[in-house]
């Protein structure tokens, strides 16, 4: 059946972090009205639709896309909901009276495989200047891994507001956090200015629990202009404990906004 709405307070879980988009006076200087809460974080709250439209089985096995339209802020009421359709769910978010992000889920009645290659890069041994070269298309990354811990899950759920039992009775991995796996694929590699997710494509190969170590392998697809915006998108595959597939994702961000040009 259709789930239910989910309403959440907004967190604005980047507040202190190298990415000044999300920091209050900065983002003032780029146009919006506060910083601006993680796109993985507004994902998250889609997602909670789909977990209580089909369960462990989307979490192992279903997609999800999201496309990220307007900011949602810190403190202010966001509303996640879903129609049903006949490929699954058409999701959005609503806050302030706009629509600032829509998306799809669904669960697929067979199970997509793993890419049979994906390129493996070293782990991040240095972090330049994000430049044109640097993402240039074609090049490999790699994230520190994240240990996912019971504290460390705990957290996460109470930052992304989540109230479905299923993670903290299973000690299951968050797809919130799956996704964040691909800004950290551009952070943990570069020095980043300012920069904005703006849509991405999920495809869960499987579960990760508490106690599985979780990295990812990432390749850069393209780099180019759009509207004055410097985007890149990226394809990356998500692993647990190193060797086992977990998600497939394809990512896209304005690694430098038009305003720095400016």
């Amino acid at each position: 059946m259709t789930p239910e709405p989910h309403r959440v307070v907004a967190y604005n879980t980047a507040h202190d972090s190298e990415n000044k988009i999300h920091d209050d006076e900065v983002a003032r200087r780029f146009g919006f009205g506060g910083g601006l809460v993680p796109g993985v974080d507004v994902y998250a709250y889609m997602s909670h639709l789909a977990v209580m439209r089909w369960g462990r089985d989307w979490l192992a096995r279903g997609e999800a896309a999201c496309r990220l339209l307007k900011p949602v802020y810190d403190g202010e009421t966001a509303v996640a909901s879903g129609v049903e359709t006949a490929e699954g769910l058409d999701l959005e978010v609503e806050s302030r009276g706009e629509v600032c992000a829509t998306g799809t889920a669904a669960l697929p009645a067979v199970p997509a495989a793993a890419p049979e290659e994906f390129p493996e890069a070293p782990p991040p041994a240095s972090r330049p200047p994000a430049d044109e070269a640097g993402l240039r298309p074609g090049r490999t990354l790699a994230i520190n891994p994240l240990a996912l811990t019971a504290a460390y899950l705990r957290q996460y759920l109470a930052d992304v507001r989540e109230t479905a039992p299923i993670y903290a009775a299973e000690g299951l991995l968050h797809p919130g956090t799956i996704l964040r796996t691909a800004n950290w694929a551009l952070s943990h590699n570069f020095v980043m200015g300012p920069w904005i997710h703006t849509a991405s494509r999920v495809r869960h190969l499987g579960l990760a629990h508490i106690g599985d170590e979780i990295t990812a392998r990432a390749r850069i697809a393209a780099n180019y202009e759009k509207k004055g915006h410097r985007f890149v998108d990226l394809d990356v595959l998500v692993l647990k404990n190193r060797t086992e597939p977990i998600a497939v994702i394809a990512h896209t961000a304005i690694w430098r906004p038009r305003q720095l040009a400016a």
